[in-house]
């Protein structure tokens, strides 16, 4: 198994994208609604991006009105988290705990069971359909 948390910027730059790299490396945001996997309806599993760790089924996916995939539940023990201050008011970021990689960042406005939105950048994310 490779130690993804120790990899450096050029081992991250040959597998991730540029936009992936701002996002995933750079606790960057893709811009609202320019996901394709906003409007993904199947059934399969969300996975990390950056090592393929499992991290949301499709049954947990809802349509949350703010632009990017957003998930009621994740997988447990799959993210870790921080506050950040980047827009002037603490928020909840998380990232992939297996390589570290941003994600987005929790809210307390999601739906029952949990009322958690996982508010996910679509570009740190690859969607396997149920085969």
């Amino acid at each position: 198994m490779s130690d993804f948390k120790n990899k450096n910027i050029k081992e991250w730059r040959k597998i991730l994208d540029q936009e992936q790299f701002l996002i995933m490396r750079e606790e960057g945001t893709e811009p609202p609604g320019s996901s394709e996997l906003n409007s993904e309806k199947r059934t399969g599993t969300y996975h990390c991006a950056g090592c393929d760790t499992l991290l949301f089924d499709s049954e947990k996916k809802y349509e949350s009105g703010s632009g990017w995939p957003s998930f009621f539940e994740s997988k447990p023990e799959v993210f870790e988290t921080k506050t950040d201050h980047h827009v002037g008011y603490p928020r909840t970021e998380y990232h992939c705990a297996k390589c570290g990689s941003h994600h987005g960042h929790i809210f307390d406005d999601g739906p029952e069971p949990t009322g958690k939105r996982f508010c996910n950048n679509g570009k740190a994310l690859k969607f396997k359909p149920k085969e």
